[in-house]
């Protein structure tokens, strides 16, 4: 393992930020990666030759213009997305879902399995391993050209891929969900936390696109945060860095799964919100009934979720005030009209506690990924990951740093 300090650990972090802002752009010239990454021309231009040497990187010739400017047009640049594939797997609560993906992540192939994740982690890993031999097959790519796979699990994960204590994933916690992974699809694998992969795809590919300070916050059954900050996942020292719901808001509140009084998603997670309603409407009411009463305008339904929204609202108005981000995205189990009430709430607490000069610079968006969102950002993660690449014999590159 290389030196953190030496010159050829700093050359190949130099090679991963490359590769991380071709992944986020898709094409760039030599100069454009130079403005995005910090570094020098020169130093661009020998990295990216590396790059071209190994397979990873392709150039294409620009496209003839009519101009009479002097000098050659710069090529363009891109991840060769025939040099591997990427497997993006997503343990839902319910529901397994795997993907298949070209280093361009385009989606190769794609496949869902209903599946009790939550209670039975074996189960959910060896399907996982049946659907990535089958997707594999169905998109005709060879193991060989697999750089890896991601998986997204709703709990804590830590910085190796062990799963923290959760009630949720009770059946999970202290198993090694990477190295099972691998272990099942004799595949290297990296997990993380679903929110933190729902932050990477919306900020590689949806509504934080561009933008390299985000919050993404993830409403479902718990609340969960991705915050990316200077275009990187910050996942703090133990890897649980996001906890968002289980930040304290109201004193002799409910007891949370976590064993404290008053957590912010003991007041305003989609269980919560069906909780207030289903005396009134049922205990059928799932996620999608609730969504169907907000978009239909019930007066319960969307003041419920509206008072939710401020809650959470409240609580990210100060992480506004420490981070300053650009933007905060939204998603999770309500999104379009359904979701109007739950921003709704959130604006009005961010504008009511947010520094003014916090605020002026703060978007408040939707995310567009939707269920997509995590399985986006395992693949983006794997691509993302250089000693992946290195490991398939694709580039010479710098251990995933997971800071």
């Amino acid at each position: 393992m290389l030196a953190d300090g030496s010159l050829e650990a700093l050359r190949e972090r130099n090679k991963r930020s490359l590769v991380e802002a071709l992944r986020r752009r898709g094409t760039a010239s030599r100069s454009d990666l130079a403005h995005e990454t910090g570094l020098s021309r020169t130093t661009v231009a020998t990295l990216v030759a590396d790059l071209q040497a190994s397979g990873l990187i392709v150039e294409h010739a620009p496209e003839a213009t009519s101009s009479a400017g002097r000098g050659r047009p710069a090529g363009v640049l891109r991840l060769d997305p025939s040099a591997g594939a990427a497997v993006a797997v997503h343990f839902d609560h319910h529901q397994l879902r795997v993907a298949v993906a070209d280093l361009a992540s385009t989606i190769l192939a794609e496949q869902t399995l209903e599946l009790d994740v939550d209670h039975d982690a074996a189960t959910a890993l060896d399907g996982a391993a049946g659907l990535v031999d089958e997707l594999l097959a169905e998109a005709d790519v060879d193991r060989d050209q697999v750089i890896g796979v991601g998986g997204a699990i709703s709990g804590p994960i830590d910085r190796d891929g062990m799963v923290g204590p959760t009630v949720i994933l009770a059946n999970w916690v202290g198993l090694n969900a990477a190295d099972e992974l691998s272990r099942r699809t004799a595949l290297p694998a990296i997990v993380d936390n679903d929110a933190n992969l729902g932050a990477l795809a919306e900020h590689a590919f949806g509504a934080a696109r561009g933008l390299s300070d985000v919050i993404y916050v993830m409403v479902r059954s718990g609340i969960g945060a991705g915050i990316v900050v200077g275009d990187r996942l910050h996942r703090g020292v133990t890897g649980y860095a996001g906890e968002l719901g289980h930040v304290f808001v109201k004193d002799g509140g409910a007891v949370c799964r976590c064993g404290n009084r008053g957590c912010l998603e003991t007041v305003a997670s989609t269980d919560a919100i069906l909780g207030l309603l289903r005396p009134a409407h049922g205990n059928e009411l799932d996620a999608a009934g609730l969504g169907r009463l907000v978009a239909d305008g019930d007066l319960g339904a969307r003041r419920v979720v509206g008072d939710a929204g401020r809650e959470i609202g409240h609580v990210l108005a100060g992480l506004c005030n420490v981070l300053s981000p650009a933007a905060i995205v939204v998603g999770g189990d309500l999104n379009g009209t359904a979701g109007d009430p739950l921003l709704g709430g959130i604006r009005e607490s961010l504008e009511r506690y947010v520094l003014p000069t916090v605020l002026a610079g703060l978007e408040l968006k939707t995310g567009v990924l939707g269920e997509r969102a995590e399985l986006l950002g395992a693949i983006a993660v794997v691509i993302g990951d250089t000693e992946r690449l290195r490991a398939a014999g694709l580039a010479s590159a710098v251990a995933l740093s997971r800071s």
